[in-house]
């Protein structure tokens, strides 16, 4: 069904995906409901979808939310949405690049004109600017409730992995001191077209209401831990050293030895709650 409709769009405004906005179509049924019945969406949700393409998603979303509102930024989807919504009086568009536009604006009006109560976004992300996206999302502090995106399983299991387990990069407290993260579901490259190249994942970020990690300057820790990261296989010692971080090594190892840390401990085994200690430490 969904493949018919998906070809019958691509045929009818001869359509085919750009390879250099990232994208793949979704031709899933199964995925989608899954998006979007994971998503909880009811009549008083205010609904982001971002990079909606041919609309797949947003056919769903319009029957479950209070309001949609799609920001595109390819101009031959543009024509497409708006041919295909034009009736739906929950439905809004936005032709913009989604790293430039101010959400919060958008959140606070649509909650207050539309009596809305709550935001989420619900996206199926252009893989080449999944981080930057998932980054402004979370460090704006928005007023959302939900993220819901599929990215590439690659990605997505550094951003929902915990803090100092596998699959733990630099993105990953970032993820974890804003959101709780989990896995959806895994979706395979039979679920687009045309097929990419790697495998996906669905996956859920609910904001966290409260921060998990007391620190008193965010954002010295988190240049920390860039830091830390930019050189993963040295020891942290190393790392923090060599990009002046810690401007003695000595100090260094001591602050590690009060912290019950050995001198070669990389990165990638400490926790949020570590990494904040030493952001204490060293201010």
């Amino acid at each position: 069904m969904l493949l018919q409709e998906t070809k019958f769009i691509m045929d009818k405004y001869h359509i085919k995906a750009n390879k250099k906005l990232g994208q793949n179509f979704l031709i899933d049924d199964t995925v989608v409901k899954e998006i979007v019945d994971s998503s909880n969406i009811g009549k008083d949700d205010l609904i982001i979808e971002i990079g909606p393409g041919l609309g797949t998603l947003t056919s769903e979303l319009l029957n479950k939310a209070g309001k949609v509102v799609c920001v595109e930024l390819d101009l031959k989807m543009i024509q497409i949405l708006e041919d295909r919504f034009k009736l739906y009086s929950n439905f809004e568009l936005i032709h913009e690049d989604i790293l430039k536009l101010d959400l919060q604006k958008i959140i606070k009006e649509n909650k207050e004109n539309e009596n809305l109560k709550k935001a989420k976004i619900v996206a199926n992300l252009p893989y080449y600017i999944t981080t930057p996206i998932i980054m402004k999302l979370l460090e704006n502090e928005l007023d959302l409730e939900l993220i819901t995106v599929m990215v590439q399983k690659e990605v997505a299991d550094r951003l929902i992995a915990v803090p100092g387990t596998k699959n733990t990069g630099a993105i990953t407290y970032s993820v974890y001191y804003y959101a709780e993260a989990k896995e959806i579901i895994e979706v395979g490259q039979q679920s687009f077209i045309p097929q990419p190249e790697v495998t996906s994942k669905v996956i859920q970020f609910k904001i966290r209401k409260e921060r998990n990690v007391e620190v008193s300057n965010e954002k010295m820790m988190f240049n920390i831990i860039k830091m830390a990261f930019m050189q993963r296989r040295k020891t942290l010692l190393n790392a923090l050293s060599n990009n002046n971080i810690l401007k003695d090594k000595n100090q260094g190892e001591k602050m590690l030895e009060e912290m019950g840390l050995t001198k070669d401990v990389r990165a990638e085994k400490l926790s949020l709650e570590q990494f904040a200690k030493i952001t204490e430490k060293l201010q």
